[in-house]
């Protein structure tokens, strides 16, 4: 597999190891040195782009691999605002897209934890929950995608949170969750829903950024000769 790596930091940098260590190969990076080679001609090189970059420059790019006829996947987060108008340009283009706030499959297995405790949860009301996530102080948005998606399972699951909050929560229905950055730390999400006599916790903690690099180059290789929008739900059939 060709792979074009579109953002080409530690992240990228990662990426790349893991994919070579799984026989694959890097035929285009673009990082902020060089991105006029984001080109149709270049990406065209490509069987798959990966692709993270900035909330910034995100959409543009996954616009530019559509029209080259490549597939994407990114890891990039702080650009959901646009997520229909995404979905829409990959449907005509009939491109394939595939999505994930977090590759690491520690992660999306604690996703479905989060969503089976929201569930049980939903039956004991006295339990208020919230959240705190940690990440390095390089780390351009607050609160990360991996925490709005935490948040979002709870709010369609629980049922006693309407909408997610980083300020101070005007309302029990309010789910706060409180970015913190600083140091190195490649991410740290934990969930806690407390109650006046006891809580209940549950956390997910990244050593590195292998986890999400691996993750990352398997969803690269389950989009060659698919189409559509795609998400780690697809590739690890939960």
């Amino acid at each position: 597999m060709k792979i074009a790596l579109i953002g080409y930091g530690k992240m990228g940098k990662e990426i790349e190891q893991v994919a070579l260590s799984r026989g694959h190969a890097v035929v285009l990076k673009i990082d902020v040195n060089n991105p006029e080679e984001l080109t149709t001609e270049n990406l065209s090189k490509a069987d798959v782009a990966v692709e993270f970059t900035s909330p910034a420059t995100a959409v543009r790019n996954y616009l530019q691999c559509f029209e080259a006829g490549v597939p994407v996947v990114s890891g990039t987060t702080g650009w959901l605002d646009r997520k229909a108008e995404v979905e829409k340009a990959c449907s005509a283009k009939n491109g394939c897209f595939f999505y994930a706030s977090n590759f690491s499959l520690g992660a999306n297995i604690f996703f479905t934890m989060n969503k089976y405790l929201a569930l049980i949860m939903k039956e004991f009301p006295q339990y208020d929950v919230s959240m705190t996530e940690i990440h390095h102080t390089q780390k351009l948005d607050a609160p990360s995608g991996t925490a709005i998606t935490l948040a979002e399972d709870i709010i369609a699951l629980n049922e006693t949170k309407t909408n997610w909050t980083i300020g101070e929560p005007k309302s029990n229905t309010e789910l706060h969750i409180n970015p913190i950055r600083e140091g190195v730390v490649p991410g740290i999400h934990t969930i806690k829903y407390n109650s006046e006599v006891d809580f209940i916790e549950i956390t997910h903690s990244a050593y590195s950024r292998k986890g999400l690099a691996f993750g990352a180059v398997l969803a690269a290789e389950f989009c060659i000769g698919r189409k559509g929008v795609l998400s780690m739900t697809d590739l690890l059939k939960f």
